[in-house]
């Protein structure tokens, strides 16, 4: 218990949470080169939230560093990295019911995008060196849940954790 208190100390939170969604894009990064499972436009724009998270979280850190009322500033810098997370939560959840079948995905990156294609287009794809990667597919799963749905839950539990640290009562101290 004393652990969560220290990490959910709304002074050191937005640092840990900026921190934490670094591994997470870390962990992105390592399946596409390592792993060489390449990320389709969704994964790309979960990945746009947690760089959003990673520089806000570092931002606040200094700006709590800085600040004389560090108290206030830092429950409010929690607030918003807690709607940063639940951002990443929805598209990460969006993405994760377009490959479960939930709901259709985008035209541009499905498998049943439809639509008119001559052979021309056709001809073109073929000739292209461009590697399409589709949303609707699951490249990588554990325990029968996809990466994006991964990212949906740890990016869940990484805006519960933003707005109970801004709930905490605790007395904040600089230094």
């Amino acid at each position: 218990m004393r652990i969560v208190t220290f990490i959910l100390h709304p002074v050191r939170w937005p640092l840990i949470g900026g921190l934490a969604s670094a591994a997470l894009l870390g962990g992105a990064f390592a399946f596409e080169y390592l792993g060489g499972l390449p990320p389709c436009p969704l994964c790309l724009t979960q990945r746009w939230a947690h760089a959003a998270a990673i520089v806000f979280g570092l931002a606040s850190a200094a700006a709590i560093g800085l600040s004389g009322q560090a108290r206030r500033i830092s429950r409010l810098l929690c607030w918003v990295l807690g709607l940063i997370f639940l951002v990443s939560a929805y598209w990460a959840a969006y993405h994760a019911g377009i490959e479960y079948g939930f709901w259709p995905g985008p035209s541009t990156c499905t498998a049943s995008g439809g639509g008119e294609f001559s052979l021309s287009d056709l001809s073109a794809a073929l000739n292209s060196r461009t590697n399409v990667v589709l949303c609707d597919e699951v490249a990588w799963s554990m325990l029968g849940v996809s990466m994006a749905g991964w990212n949906a839950i740890l990016s869940i539990l990484l805006a519960a954790a933003s707005f109970a640290s801004a709930f905490r009562n605790t007395e904040i101290q600089t230094r």
